[in-house]
C-alpha cells in the first residue's frame, strides 16, 4: 500500500472518483480516518435528493422545465459577486448542464433509481430572478441516501476484488506530502479498529504510522458542520451573529481537518465564509451522534413565529428561502423558533430529513410508502410528537401556550395567549373566501395547483383554531448546522489552484470540501438537491483527470 497511482481521500465523491480512476485502469488506495461501517461518509443519512432539469418524472408531473430556466434559477441563487467566482461560475454551469443533460442517464445505467413525485424543495425569495427553485426539481432517492452510495459501493467492490483499489480504514491523513511543488502522496497515523456504529464517535487511538506515495491525490473529505466552533468563526456579519447553540446535522468527525491541511500545504481556499444552515432542526429523541439534530422539511401551510411570538414575515414561509430566514432569525436575539399548526397539517406536509427518518423509501417498500397518502402522519413523525423535546401537543390554545412557555428559553419572553390568537384568527379569516391578501395564504393555494404537493405535500386549506383539525401542535425549531459552500479552488479538471491561480501539480478535491465543485458552485445559496450531485459530479471529474495524470 505504500505507493499506487491515485489516492483518494475518504467521501462519497471519493467513493465516485476512486470508481471512475479505476474504470480508467489506475491503482487506487481509498484511505478514510473512520471504519468500513462509514464507506461513503455523509451522503449515507441523507435524504437522497437529487436536482435533474427537465426529467422524465418532472414531464409526467405536468411540469416545464429547461436548462435555462434552471440557469435562471442558480444565478439569482448564487449571486456571484467577488473576483474568486471565476470558476465556482464556470462549474455551476457546467453542473446545470450534466443536471440538465447526462446525470439521470449516467445514474440510471449503474441502477439508480427516484421516486416518480418529484419535489419542490427552496422555493425561494419571490422574485423571478431571485433565490429559488422556479418549478419542483427535488427528485428523491429510490433508496434515499444509501440508494445513492451503493452503485458506486459496488463499482468500488468489484475494483477491490480485482485488486485494482484497496481500502485502508482507520487511516487518518494528518498532512500531504510534497515534492518540487508537486503533491505526490499523503501521511498519517494509523488509528486503533473501531466497530462502532457508523456516526457515533469512534476511538482516536493512534496505533501505527502511514505513508501512501502517489502520482495523483484526490482529497474529497468533507466539510466543518460538524465542529461548531468553527462554523462560528466563519460565520459571516451579512448573517448576523452567530448562535450559540445550534444542533448538529452532520457527526463530530466532519470537522474540517483535510480543509486546513490542503490549505496549509500551498492550495487555495476561499469563500469560506459561505454556508449553509436549516432553521427547521429538531433535537433527535433518539441520538445517533452528540446533539444529533434532524430537519423538517416543511409544507407551506406552518405558522411561523419567532421565539417571541411574531409572525416571521414574506417570503419566509416553510420550504421557501433557508438563508433569507435564518438571516432574519438572527436579528431576534434568540437561537430558536416556532411552527404553529395542527394534525391536519402534520399529517400531510411534515418529512424529516435523513435515511433512518424514512425507512419506507430507504427499504424501498411499496406498501409502506403508500401508507403515506392514507390518514396519520409517517411513524417517525408521530414517534417525533410523542418523545420529542420540542413539540407541545395541546387541545386549546390556552393549553398550547402554556407548553411554549414551559419549553422556551427563560431569557424570552413569555408567549402571550391573547396576541396569539389574535395572530391566528386574523389569518384563519384569510381562509373563509376564496380570495386573499396574505401572502402565505396565496402560496398555500398556489402549491396545490401542483399534483405532486396537492397529492402528497399540501393539507387542505382550513382553520388552524378548528376543532377537526387538531390537536393543536406548536414546535421548537432550532438552527441545524450542516454544509460548507465555500472550499478548495479547483479548475474544471478538480485541480486544486494556488493562490496565484494556478494548478497545484498532483493535488486534486471534490465534494463539499471544494464548495462542491470550484471553491463554491452554489454561491450564496443551494438550490436543494445539489449537495449530493456536486458530490457526484465533482467526484466523477476528479477522478477522471487524476486518471489521465497518471503516466
Amino acid at each position: 500500500m505504500n505507493e499506487t497511482d491515485i489516492v483518494v481521500v475518504a467521501g462519497l465523491a471519493g467513493l465516485v472518483a476512486a470508481a471512475e480512476a479505476a474504470d480508467a485502469g489506475r491503482r487506487v488506495v481509498l484511505v478514510d480516518q473512520e471504519g468500513e461501517q462509514s464507506l461513503g461518509g455523509q451522503a449515507f443519512w441523507s435524504l437522497g435528493g437529487l436536482f435533474f432539469v427537465d426529467s422524465p418524472e418532472q414531464r409526467r408531473m405536468g411540469v416545464r422545465d429547461s436548462r435555462d430556466l434552471a440557469w435562471q434559477d442558480w444565478l439569482g441563487s448564487a449571486q456571484f459577486d467577488r473576483e474568486e467566482d471565476h470558476w465556482p461560475r464556470r462549474w455551476a454551469e457546467a453542473y446545470v448542464d450534466f443536471a440538465a443533460g447526462e446525470k439521470r442517464a449516467w445514474l440510471r445505467a449503474m441502477g439508480h433509481r427516484v421516486f416518480p413525485v418529484v419535489g419542490w424543495a427552496e422555493r425561494g425569495d419571490g422574485r423571478a430572478s431571485g433565490h429559488g427553485n422556479s418549478v419542483p426539481r427535488f427528485h428523491i432517492t429510490w433508496g434515499t441516501g444509501p440508494g445513492v452510495v451503493e452503485p458506486f459501493e459496488k463499482r468500488v467492490r468489484a475494483h477491490v476484488d480485482s485488486g485494482r483499489i484497496t481500502l485502508a480504514f482507520r487511516h487518518r491523513v494528518d498532512g500531504l506530502v510534497v515534492e518540487g511543488g508537486q503533491a505526490v502522496g499523503v501521511h498519517g497515523r494509523v488509528l486503533e479498529p473501531a466497530d462502532v456504529e457508523r456516526g457515533r464517535p469512534s476511538s482516536r487511538v493512534e496505533v501505527g504510522d502511514f505513508v501512501v506515495r502517489a502520482q495523483a491525490v484526490v482529497v474529497t473529505s468533507g466539510g466543518i458542520g460538524g465542529d461548531h466552533d468553527l462554523v462560528r468563526k466563519a460565520w459571516p456579519d451579512r448573517l448576523g451573529t452567530p448562535p450559540r447553540t445550534m444542533v448538529a446535522g452532520v457527526p463530530a468527525h466532519v470537522d474540517g481537518r483535510m480543509l486546513t491541511i490542503t490549505r496549509d500545504a500551498g492550495a487555495s481556499l476561499i469563500n469560506a465564509d459561505r454556508m449553509w444552515h436549516y432553521v427547521e432542526g429538531l433535537r433527535n429523541w433518539n441520538p445517533i451522534w452528540e446533539n444529533h439534530g434532524i430537519r423538517i422539511l416543511p409544507g407551506p401551510s406552518s405558522l411561523w413565529l419567532d421565539a417571541t411570538g411574531r409572525r416571521l414575515p414574506p417570503p419566509n414561509f416553510p420550504g421557501f428561502d433557508t438563508l433569507g430566514t435564518l438571516k432574519h432569525l438572527r436579528t431576534t436575539g434568540y437561537d430558536y423558533s416556532w411552527f404553529v399548526l395542527t394534525q391536519k397539517i402534520i399529517e400531510k406536509e411534515f418529512a424529516l430529513s435523513g435515511s433512518e427518518q424514512n425507512p419506507d423509501l430507504t427499504g424501498r417498500d411499496i406498501r409502506q410508502v403508500l401508507q403515506r397518502v392514507r390518514p396519520g402522519a409517517p411513524g417517525p413523525v408521530e414517534a417525533f410528537k410523542r418523545h420529542g423535546e420540542d413539540f407541545v401537543v395541546a387541545d386549546t390554545l390556552t393549553e398550547l401556550v402554556r407548553g411554549m412557555n414551559g419549553i422556551a428559553d427563560a431569557d424570552a419572553p413569555p408567549i402571550d395567549e391573547a396576541d396569539l390568537r389574535s395572530l391566528i384568527e386574523a389569518r384563519d379569516r384569510e381562509l373563509g373566501h376564496p380570495f386573499s391578501k396574505d401572502l402565505q395564504v396565496m402560496a398555500i393555494h398556489s402549491a396545490r395547483r401542483y399534483r405532486g404537493d396537492k397529492l402528497s405535500r399540501v393539507a387542505t386549506p382550513h382553520r388552524l383554531l378548528d376543532p377537526k383539525a387538531g390537536p393543536l401542535i406548536a414546535v421548537r425549531l432550532n438552527i441545524l448546522s450542516r454544509k460548507t459552500l465555500g472550499g478548495l479552488a479547483t479548475d474544471l479538471d478538480g485541480r486544486c489552484l494556488r493562490s496565484d491561480g494556478h494548478p497545484f501539480t498532483g493535488l486534486y478535491a471534490a465534494g463539499e470540501v471544494s464548495g462542491f465543485g470550484g471553491g463554491g458552485m452554489m454561491g450564496y445559496n443551494a438550490l436543494e438537491g445539489t449537495f449530493l450531485g456536486g458530490c457526484l459530479f465533482s467526484g466523477r471529474t476528479a477522478g477522471r483527470a487524476a486518471a489521465k495524470q497518471v503516466t
